[in-house]
């Protein structure tokens, strides 16, 4: 692994840190990109509406001040056409069933000490390893 890939993750991981100790601070919420994100989706949100939407295009606005400064973003792409599609569908209905994703309950979740997120976190990681392990030892 490059020096450049870590500075990067750290640097990534830092800026996730402080947006989420910012989101509880200053306005009381955990940051979780699934309930954000639904929350703007769903049209009975209007009260919360306007801080989700900026979340969300300041989410997409890094990755193109990143493209804009530093070129294109450095991402391997594993599957492609219907496949990223029917990934996005099980991650969509996974945050569902895990009553959140991974920023919410392995971000901001474990910080607080909460057992469910911890959980789920666990579950997170050790799905994501033995899909690893069986798409690229067991299938190929």
């Amino acid at each position: 692994m490059s020096e450049a890939n870590v500075i990067g993750g750290l640097s990534g991981g830092a800026i996730i840190g402080l947006a989420s100790v910012l989101l509880l601070l200053l306005i009381g919420r955990i940051t979780g990109i699934s309930g954000i994100l639904g929350g703007v989706v769903n049209w009975n949100a209007t009260k919360d509406l306007s801080w989700r939407v900026a979340f969300i295009v300041g989410l997409i606005l890094g990755a193109v001040l990143y493209r804009l400064f530093w070129g294109p973003l450095p991402l391997q792409l594993q599957a492609q056409g219907a496949m990223l599609v029917v990934a996005g569908i099980l991650v969509g209905v996974g945050t569902r069933v895990g009553s959140g994703c991974t920023s919410g309950h392995g971000v901001c979740g474990v910080a607080r000490r909460s057992t469910r997120s911890v959980i789920a976190t666990l579950t997170f990681i050790g799905v994501a390893m033995l899909s690893v392990y069986v798409t690229r030892h067991a299938i190929a």
